[in-house]
């Protein structure tokens, strides 16, 4: 039972050590490289979402073309 008691306690403190290293990895990923969003709607019609169905569309937006002010004609811009 102690042996348990103790397993369970390393088990939990490596869990949180993994967890407060791998969140704000993610989070300053998310906001500064990429993250995905879903394109719903017929505003981007034909590229996306074409032939007026109802699903979504998931893209990946790319922030780091737009701090190195790399967009080029064609390409998609996602505004806020």
């Amino acid at each position: 039972m102690v042996q348990a008691q103790g397993f369970g306690r390393r088990y939990l403190k490596a869990f949180f050590k993994g967890f407060f290293v791998a969140v704000p990895v993610t989070v300053t990923f998310l906001d500064r490289v990429a993250c995905v969003a879903r394109v719903e709607g017929a505003s981007m019609q034909p590229s996306l979402n074409p032939g007026g169905r109802q699903a979504s569309d998931v893209v990946l937006l790319n922030h780091w073309s737009i701090r190195n002010y790399d967009v080029q004609r064609g390409d998609i811009v996602s505004l806020v």
